[in-house]
């Protein structure tokens, strides 16, 4: 399974861009500004929809919008691997089209997690979320609800929007966003 072409509209407005002259330009992930043409790279330094910069990668002349949706569908196949590996076959079976792409979303902003102890709170992996997804049986202290453990990724607030959006299209099927 793989994010529908509307979902893909949808996510690429919550990720979010930085365009100079009608092009994709490095930019702070934090601030939202563009590094400036030579400066060092700050840590989170992005392009296009939330590509986070790697040493050997060099994006100074910045991107096109096609080459800026390729590298987002690049970035994307390791959010359906993880999806794939940790969600249980038979409830991405039973999944709608929505609920998916709603769960691409969190996945590609909460990263796929792991079981090594120093990822216990980010990620996937070892989320309340995947245990609802996985066992509609589950219940959590901690978090009482599906929602409640999908809207606990919130970055101290930050992401409140973001998560309130993925919420609705998961549950109703609305791609209207913030």
């Amino acid at each position: 399974m793989k994010i529908s072409n509307r979902g893909m509209e949808w996510l690429k407005k919550l990720e979010g861009s930085v365009k100079v002259d009608g092009r994709h330009v490095i930019y702070d992930d934090i601030t939202g500004l563009p590094v400036r043409a030579g400066a060092a790279l700050p840590p989170g330094a992005t392009i296009g929809y939330g590509h986070l910069i790697k040493p050997d990668e060099d994006f100074s002349n910045g991107l096109t919008e096609r080459e800026a949706t390729e590298l987002f569908q690049q970035d994307l196949q390791s959010t359906y691997d993880a999806i794939a590996k940790q969600i249980d076959h038979n409830v991405l079976a039973e999944m709608q089209q929505h609920q998916y792409d709603a769960l691409v979303s969190l996945v590609f902003n909460i990263g796929p997690g792991s079981a090594a102890p120093e990822n216990v709170n980010r990620g996937l992996y070892q989320s309340t979320i995947r245990k609802y997804i996985n066992d509609k049986n589950y219940r959590s202290n901690k978090y009482p609800t599906q929602e409640s453990a999908w809207k606990a990724f919130r970055n101290r607030g930050v992401l409140d929007n973001r998560r309130d959006a993925e919420w609705r299209l998961f549950q109703n099927n609305d791609y209207s966003g913030y």
